[in-house]
């Protein structure tokens, strides 16, 4: 587990350990089946998913991307991709919380310290779960012994409700980008419930609040540079993954709910193909991902992260308009209070919302040009 001195015991039962990628797909499914059966009621009421989270923990499926050589599985990004899309169809609000911890587990693998990554990777083999967040500039980091004290709020960001550890980005007092892998359960960290957003209502996002918190130098390290890190190309990916659940979770309840499907076949073929082609770009982005992974020459990682927007974007337009459709081709009974239907396009607009568009496509026009010799 290594010497690092600030990551404590885990109280949590060990979790399952996942031993193939059909294991993994299997128990995906199985999840989801439960989750999906109290999940419009999550969202009415703004239930937290506590036990839903837990149940997933212990399956072993949040462990799944950690690599061979620390006890893992580390199954391909596609299939990461679709397990991830599988849960956020049953739930998007666990599927997001999901999302963000394999994001950041991600990163915990390109860190430079092998001894934190042993002891992080110990503790998501165990079941512990992940979120990140960066703190604002007004924060203060300041020398403090063998490491340093931090005060200060932090950017409200999801799943920090539900985790067990924050790799938090901060600015050390050299001027530093710097990432600080938390306990979340620490005495000078608070977080504070403070998402009020009408769609994603129960993914944990939340503020943190450190009251000079005492980090340990051995729990931080200098923040990946680049604008083109597996980490972000992953994030990308997993943002895709959650809209292509919100997507089939939408087109679903609008086959139930579609009168007169005879006249309707063109229009539900439509939207059917637009969830294959987001599903065709997911699958490409993700076998991109996995050749940058073992191969993080600049073009192959340019490349990622090209296709991983590509997904992303693909995918976030397929939800919001499957969502739509579902009140245009349904009509009737599709805005009922009751059914809550209305919560997919609720939750595909918040998660469209969290997308920096402009900048994506920036960067696409770029990459391409740069392909070009331009």
């Amino acid at each position: 587990m290594g010497t690092v001195s600030q990551l404590h015991d885990n109280v949590r039962p060990p979790a399952h350990r996942i031993e193939t990628e059909e294991e993994a797909v299997s128990t995906a499914r199985e999840l989801a089946a439960a989750f999906r059966r109290q999940t419009s009621e999550r969202d009415i009421s703004r239930l937290m998913p506590n036990a839903e989270l837990d149940m997933l923990s212990q399956s072993g499926l949040t462990a799944i991307t950690v690599p061979p050589e620390y006890a893992g599985l580390d199954i391909s990004n596609a299939l990461l991709a679709e397990i991830v899309a599988i849960v956020a169809e049953s739930d998007a609000s666990v599927g997001n919380v999901l999302a963000v911890h394999m994001r950041v587990l991600e990163g915990v693998r390109n860190q430079p310290s092998e001894e934190l990554k042993i002891a992080l990777f110990n503790r998501a083999l165990d079941g512990d779960r992940f979120a990140a967040t960066r703190f604002a500039d007004e924060a203060s980091l300041a020398t403090e012994g063998s490491g340093f004290r931090l005060t200060g709020r932090s950017e409200q960001t999801e799943a920090i409700l539900f985790s067990d550890w924050i790799a938090a980005t901060a600015t050390d007092p050299a001027g530093r980008g710097v990432t600080l892998y938390l306990q979340g359960d620490s005495d000078e960290l608070q977080a504070v419930d403070d998402w009020d957003a009408f769609g994603l209502r129960t993914n944990g996002t939340a503020t943190l609040i450190a009251g000079k918190l005492h980090v340990n130098a051995d729990t931080v390290t200098a923040t990946a540079s680049g604008d083109r890190t597996t980490e972000k190309s992953l994030g990308l990916l997993m943002h895709a993954a959650v809209s292509l659940g919100i997507a089939r979770a939408a087109f679903a309840d609008l086959l139930a709910m579609a009168k007169e499907p005879s006249a309707l076949s063109a229009r539900i073929g439509a939207y059917a193909i637009r969830i294959e082609t987001a599903t065709g770009a997911l699958e490409q982005a993700g076998r991109k991902l996995d050749i940058a992974q073992v191969s993080p020459a600049e073009a192959v990682m340019s490349q990622a992260y090209f296709s991983a927007t590509a997904a992303c974007l693909t995918a976030t337009e397929t939800a919001l308009e499957t969502a739509n459709a579902l009140f245009e081709l349904a009509r009737g009974a599709s805005g009922s209070i009751a059914l809550n239907l209305d919560r997919h396009w609720r939750n595909a607009r918040i998660h469209d919302m969290a997308i920096p568009r402009e900048a994506l496509l920036n960067a696409a026009g770029k990459h391409i040009w740069k392909s070009k010799g331009n």
